[in-house]
């Protein structure tokens, strides 16, 4: 595989495009990051396929964003939505909050919610492209821009990027905004699990505010360490066999 390191976010997206086709897809919960990689790959291909995963407890706001991509770029966007009966399961036994209780089950909740949903996605798919950056996180801190995932090729063309590289692109090309950044949130997932954090540095501080010590990742793109996945495979069995 080629090496990135030094190509534009361009450059690496025209590759992407041109090598996977329609067998590549943009994933995005329209944050600031992944609205600018949206709107960089519909000037080189105005048909590129964008995908978001409906937790089922996500904000309005960005069911608005689902609408506005629609009629900005023109894109359907897919739809992608967790198992109703491992859903409906978890909760029987959980409760619909688990979330707050404690790490694994806050976890397990991400895992029937959002895990597991982009598992099926991208298996129909060759390649992904997603809006992360190195500084975002010190978990994401040695992330490529082209890199290898279970088969599947991840394309991160703002891996090297800043904070302020993103917002001077939203702002030059008047890129659409969610609406919840004007409210003070500094990242934006499901509606129970984000608040605003004014004026932190910490650009995930939103996200789970009640964990302590713990990275703020869902693991849709940083692996868990094996004693929260030991812990969560064991929630799983407990919820279902058919969910394992």
């Amino acid at each position: 595989m080629p090496d990135f390191e030094s190509s534009t976010p361009q450059e690496v997206l025209s590759w992407a495009l041109s090598t996977f086709g329609d067998s590549l897809a943009i994933s995005t919960s329209f944050q600031k990051e992944g609205m600018v990689v949206i709107d960089m790959a519909t000037r080189i291909d105005p048909h590129v396929r964008v995908f978001t995963i409906d937790t089922g407890r996500l904000p309005e706001e960005t069911h608005q964003m689902i609408e506005t991509v629609r009629q900005r770029y023109g894109i359907p966007v897919e739809i992608v939505f967790p198992e109703a009966h491992e859903v409906e399961t978890m909760i029987a036994s959980h409760g619909p909050n688990l979330f707050y209780r404690e790490v694994a089950l806050r976890k397990l909740c991400c895992h029937i919610r959002k895990v597991r949903p982009m598992a099926r996605k991208l298996a129909t798919l060759s390649a992904w492209v997603v809006g992360l950056r190195r500084s975002q996180t010190e978990s994401r801190a040695e992330i490529g821009k082209v890199e290898s995932r279970d088969g599947v090729v991840k394309v991160s063309p703002l891996a090297d990027w800043s904070k302020q590289e993103v917002e001077d692109y939203i702002r030059h090309n008047n890129v659409p905004v969610h609406p919840l950044y004007a409210k003070g949130f500094p990242s934006i997932g499901c509606g129970p699990c984000t608040r605003a954090a004014f004026d932190c540095e910490d650009e995930r501080a939103g996200r789970w505010w009640w964990e302590q010590d713990t990275e703020k990742e869902c693991g849709i793109h940083i692996t868990q360490s094996g004693q929260v996945i030991r812990q969560v495979d064991a929630l799983i069995a407990q919820i279902s066999p058919a969910a394992r």
